[in-house]
């Protein structure tokens, strides 16, 4: 996928570059960790721009399967951006986004700045 690593609060964060193939399985989750792992990073960040609108149509199950990996390995991920204009009004989506912004294995944020202060409020 490509991507660069950043220090934020102290935490390793591997940033996918915002261009390239949408995932499509929980392979690609996997793929995507392998590579941030081997870079020291303790949790990724993804521009929404690169996820595809099938990501934010939860009927494809693929950001479902997609995040879980993430939980599953262990891994921090943080999807950042606005939701596609077509998918903001999307009452199942938006209670998703809600729970995962609950916990801490996923989050939802609209920029890094947002990224680095629930970073900071956390201490991921």
């Amino acid at each position: 996928m490509g991507g660069v690593v950043h220090h934020l609060c102290g935490v390793r964060v591997y940033e996918c570059a915002a261009d390239g193939p949408a995932p499509t399985s929980d392979r690609d989750a996997i793929d995507l960790m392998s590579e941030a792992g081997g870079h020291g990073a303790l949790l990724v960040a993804i521009p929404a721009a690169r996820l595809g609108a099938g990501f934010f149509d939860l009927r494809t199950r693929i950001a479902g399967e997609f995040l879980q990996k993430f939980v599953t390995y262990g891994m921090r991920v943080a999807i950042v951006g606005d939701v596609p204009a077509e998918h903001a009004a999307s009452t199942s989506l938006l209670s998703f986004i809600r729970e995962c912004n609950r916990g801490n294995d996923i989050w939802f944020v609209s920029d890094r700045a947002e990224l680095e202060q629930r970073l900071a409020e956390r201490r991921v």
